[in-house]
């Protein structure tokens, strides 16, 4: 199973996250560490990011629920997609 906390930045997604994940033992992912490095770059210089910007990211994030779903990894997932069609593209 994978528990996703959605949130903008700074709501506290990481760190509810990092205590659920302990409480239940289960791997904790930060989905901001699988941007790419333009992203970060863009985000560093205060540059929003565009829809075309997070699709490699929305991908990772997609291909990391597959695949702890496949293997049965029980994870908490803190993630920033907030628009519906981010989170619909990521719901497997």
């Amino acid at each position: 199973m994978v528990v996703i906390l959605f949130g903008a930045a700074g709501s506290g997604k990481t760190t509810v996250g990092r205590l659920l994940s302990c409480e239940l033992r289960w791997r904790f992912y930060d989905a901001d560490d699988f941007h790419p490095v333009s992203n970060i770059e863009k985000m560093r210089k205060g540059i929003p990011l565009s829809d075309e910007d997070r699709r490699p990211w929305l991908e990772k994030i997609r291909e990391l629920i597959k695949t702890c779903i496949a293997q049965r990894i029980d994870a908490v997932l803190a993630c920033s997609a907030l628009k519906e069609s981010y989170r619909q593209y990521i719901q497997i």
